[in-house]
């Protein structure tokens, strides 16, 4: 797992990651997951953790997030935004099951994200 190498806040990352080809957020439902307003749906297996980052707020626990960049099958890219801690996506019954079947296979070049 990657850490940001500044202070570079999630927001921050989050404009930057449309310029690289992760634009798209992956939405999860109970018959699968899509990229924003796809209706094309994914299963857990058709899709690759390719890179995490970790944001822990110091002085605020709404900064406290983790990215991870998405790669899919059929060579769709996006990512995942997911807040932990009190502001957790614990109220998606469906995201914990998912992400937790989603392989991981990080990519090592993916470092050139000087974020």
């Amino acid at each position: 797992m990657s850490t940001s190498k500044s202070m570079t806040t999630y927001s921050q990352v989050l404009n930057i990651l449309p310029e690289r080809g992760y634009g798209k957020e992956l939405n999860i439902q109970r018959a699968g997951a899509s990229f924003d307003e796809s209706e094309k749906l994914f299963q857990p297996e058709q899709l690759k953790i390719v890179k995490t980052y970790r944001f822990e707020g110091e002085s605020d626990p709404a900064d406290m997030a983790v990215i991870y960049l998405l790669h899919s099958e059929s060579g769709e890219k996006g990512f995942i935004l997911n807040a932990y801690g009190t502001y957790s996506d614990e109220d998606n019954q469906y995201y914990d099951e998912f992400i937790k079947r989603v392989p991981v296979e990080e990519i090592d070049d993916i470092d050139s994200f000087s974020f």
